[in-house]
């Protein structure tokens, strides 16, 4: 386009269609020599940028004197600034990434929830190596005040995972302490008693949910968790070996239980209308089992802290531990645990199991001792007689 000089040394514009409107405007350039080098530079147009030949004018002198960026370096600084925004890998961009790489992540929906409410408003803009002591101590001090100790010990646990994460992928630098965790005595143990035991089988048999009371009757059967029970399908269930094969549980490689009379029989009188067990909707996988069981709770008369799966799990492994007939080991393989640790908590009613053995033991002798007793007594007194 061809070059129109102004009255401005040094400026002059070219006509060109005008953005967002009819007709032409002008678009001011400027031209200027700096350190023995010739420049024209694009300074704005008429209407879009008001530019006029006087702001062209102090543009070009600004130019000149180094107090301002040409249009194209503002461009490519305000670029860089962008990039390097983009590159910051902060909690909220971690995260997101996080469940990208984590497909079928387990329990996503409770973490999804809690880093909403907990930890993105407070951190979530902050980048790992941002992060101070003072940081982890507020959400966890914050927290504590309105959340049991639990709650707040999975928040921290998966703000870590989620910064190991990032770490473990060479997105961003780690902290460099240590987050502190609150004390939390989640070794609760619920067990049932033999009128408890019977109410609530009772209530199962009353209850009409075609699938809550067996599902009840096969964790007190076989002590599965809650998530087994929903993923299992017909296929797991091998009759002739005698094995359940639990798929994934806790995250970890896939288990074999053994499959008892009581658990079969059930399984055999329970319908197959889906692939899955105990299937939900439409014959898919059931994610939720909570009004039904709860139910049937109430109507056993069962404590309101009780929880009618995790509680009957709880039961299954107490009969076990406390029948002094299954020991730690093989308790731990039935309950699929993947540490001794975790099966520790019912170690101390197998305890009470082998104290009263010992007891009778002990009776046994003191008896024992006690006949001795009384037949030397009475020999001396024959001797006396004598």
């Amino acid at each position: 386009m061809k070059r129109i000089k102004t009255n401005y040394p040094g400026v002059f514009f070219r006509e060109a269609k005008r953005i967002g409107g009819k007709g032409d405007e002008r678009v001011y350039y400027i031209i200027f020599k700096k350190q023995g080098k010739g420049f024209e530079e694009k300074v704005g147009r008429q209407y879009a940028d008001d530019m006029t030949p006087a702001k062209a004018m102090s543009i070009r002198a600004q130019r000149i004197e180094g107090k301002r960026l040409s249009r194209k370096e503002i461009r490519e600084k305000e670029n860089a600034r962008k990039k390097a925004e983009a590159d910051k890998w902060t909690i909220n961009k971690l995260w997101g990434e996080y469940k990208h790489n984590t497909p079928g992540l387990k329990g996503l929906s409770t973490d999804q929830s809690r880093f909403e409410k907990y930890i993105s408003p407070p951190l979530g803009e902050k980048q790992p190596k941002d992060l101070l002591p003072l940081d982890a101590d507020r959400l966890r001090i914050n927290l504590l005040k309105v959340k049991a100790p639990g709650t707040v010990k999975n928040t921290l646990e998966l703000l870590r995972r989620i910064i190991n994460f990032g770490v473990k992928k060479n997105l961003c630098q780690g902290i460099n302490f240590r987050i502190e965790m609150p004390m939390v005595n989640n070794l609760k143990t619920e067990d049932l008693t033999s009128g408890q035991l019977t109410r609530l089988l009772n209530a199962i048999e009353n209850d009409d949910h075609p699938q809550a009371g067996g599902m009840m009757k096969m964790v007190l059967f076989s002590g599965m968790r809650r998530g087994e029970l929903f993923k299992l399908k017909w296929e797991d269930i091998n009759y002739q070996r005698g094995f359940i094969t639990i798929k994934d549980p806790k995250g970890g490689p896939d288990q074999k239980i053994p499959l008892n009379d009581a658990t079969k029989e059930l399984l055999e009188a329970h319908p197959k209308t889906s692939e899955y067990v105990f299937p939900g909707r439409d014959g898919k996988q059931r994610v939720d089992i909570k009004k039904p069981v709860n139910r049937i709770k109430k109507a056993a008369g069962l404590p309101k802290h009780f929880r009618p799966l995790h509680g009957l799990r709880h039961a299954y492994a107490s009969m076990l531990a406390s029948s002094g007939q299954v020991d730690m080991y093989v308790l731990q393989k039935l309950l699929t645990h993947k540490s001794p640790q975790m099966t520790q908590r019912y170690a101390h009613l197998r305890d009470e199991t082998l104290k009263k053995a010992s007891e009778v033991a002990g009776d046994i002798i003191n008896g024992a001792i006690a006949g001795v007793s009384k037949k030397t007594i009475n020999i001396r007194k024959g001797s006396r007689n004598v």
